[in-house]
């Protein structure tokens, strides 16, 4: 799948014609120690031709705080990032440059990422309750860090840290009638699972989407997912089992340690403050405790990227397990493992 040629590494031109009004071009990276579930920094940035304005945040959860930095600005001709961050392509679907300059929440980053295999890209194509179709390419794949990390003045070698890059582009108006949300990012050290996984409020499947990517260069479609999970009573993951089944026949039941806390979205801005026009050089922050007082029935969205230990028949790895129970009375969260 040569996804260079047909779903191309760069950004969108700002300036190109006739995008529909729901249009976006956005990249999504998150890094974390190998082998820990602290410090998880999930970091994204946004542009949206049709409305002229970028967007992008920084989160940082800690074990004890989530820090979160967002920012906008109006788009111009060309983009290479907004308010104290920028990033550059420097080789595609290979390696890519970002830099997180002096900002509200006391968080920088001069760091490259370097895929270690291939990407999976697909389309999602999902009807709505609005009528208006979702439809967007989406491409993920599995890297590691050179560089560093600051916090409060403190930098430490990000070295050989994992983390995954997410790429949608076109229109994802999802609304209504979803009650389970997956994107599961599992690393290993000689692969990673990466799927998103949508069902109804009823248990069935909307979408799936994915493959276990090796660092071999094997991209191994994801054809069957099953799940076992626990949550709280504010809907936030404990911890659960995913079955995972891959068009070869093989099957990986991973359990996933959800109790680092931290990776609410809303801190990034979901829950509906993407793409909105704030002029040039807008930047707010704010911080969660992670106490449980914040929590994702408290939040502007349910969405929360939290960085997980795994563990597939005794081989350990780490990762991002995004998840989104709906908040909806009508929901009852089914096992289907």
């Amino acid at each position: 799948m040569d996804c260079d040629k047909t779903f191309h590494d760069r950004l969108v031109e700002p300036t190109t014609p006739d995008l529909p009004a729901g249009f976006f071009d956005r990249f999504v990276f998150n890094l974390h120690p190998t082998d820990a579930v602290t410090p998880s920094v999930l970091l994204g940035f946004g542009i949206y031709p049709p409305k002229d304005t970028a967007d992008g945040f920084v989160v940082l959860s800690d074990g004890t705080e989530q820090r979160n930095l967002r920012f906008a600005t109006t788009l111009g001709e060309t983009v290479d990032g907004g308010g104290p961050f920028r990033f550059a392509v420097t080789e595609p679907n290979t390696i890519w440059e970002l830099r997180l300059s002096d900002n509200a929440i006391g968080v920088e980053l001069d760091v490259t990422w370097h895929a270690r295999t291939p990407p999976w890209w697909g389309r999602v194509a999902v009807g709505n309750a609005t009528g208006q179709e979702t439809s967007f390419d989406h491409l993920f794949q599995s890297g590691r860090y050179a560089g560093t990390l600051t916090v409060d003045g403190v930098t430490r070698s990000v070295d050989g840290w994992w983390g995954q890059r997410d790429r949608s582009r076109g229109v994802r108006t999802m609304s209504g009638g979803q009650g389970l949300h997956i994107w599961f990012q599992a690393q290993f050290p000689a692969f990673s699972i990466g799927l998103l996984l949508v069902e109804t409020r009823t248990g069935e499947r909307i979408l799936l989407e994915g493959a276990v990517m090796h660092e071999s260069g094997e991209v191994d479609a994801v054809v069957d997912v099953r799940h076992a999970l626990h949550a709280d009573a504010n809907l936030d993951l404990i911890d659960g089992d995913v079955l995972v089944v891959t068009a070869v026949g093989r099957e990986y039941l991973v359990h996933a340690d959800a109790t680092a806390g931290g990776g609410f979205m809303a801190g990034a801005g979901y829950g509906g403050h993407h793409g909105i026009s704030r002029g040039a050089d807008h930047v707010e922050a704010d911080r969660y405790p992670l106490d449980g007082s914040v929590n994702p029935r408290t939040l502007d969205s349910a969405l929360t990227d939290r960085l997980c230990t795994f563990d597939l028949d005794g081989l350990a790895g780490s990762g991002i397990f995004e998840f989104a129970f709906t908040r909806s009375a009508s929901y009852t969260y089914r096992p289907t493992i």
